[in-house]
């Protein structure tokens, strides 16, 4: 939610362009993981959640952006939070992988 609220500031102050890439890709984010959950395969929730995992390094793309820019709204705490979905998302991953080899 806190993505939502950071993409209505930047409206606010007419960085429309940005406020909807990061929008996109920073709710993503969330779709791409509900998916994952109802997978039809192992296979296919690796799939998925690595889907959220590129949506999450973009959207870490565009709050750097914004965290290089002057005149964009403060982003370090979403850099924080972001920084450890990404960390979750990659356990995720390499934890998937490792109990499909092991089978």
């Amino acid at each position: 939610m806190d993505i939502i609220a950071y993409t209505e500031e930047l409206e606010s102050r007419r960085k429309y362009n940005l406020s909807n890439q990061l929008f996109r890709s920073g709710t993503s984010i969330g779709a791409n993981i509900k998916e994952a959950q109802n997978a039809e395969s192992r296979a296919d929730f690796i799939h998925k959640t690595k889907i959220a995992l590129k949506e999450a390094d973009e959207t870490e793309f565009w709050l750097l952006l914004c965290k290089n820019s002057k005149s964009y709204p403060d982003v370090e705490n979403k850099l924080e939070k972001l920084t450890s979905i990404i960390k979750i998302l990659n356990k995720i991953i390499g934890t998937s992988k490792n109990n499909i080899k092991s089978k």
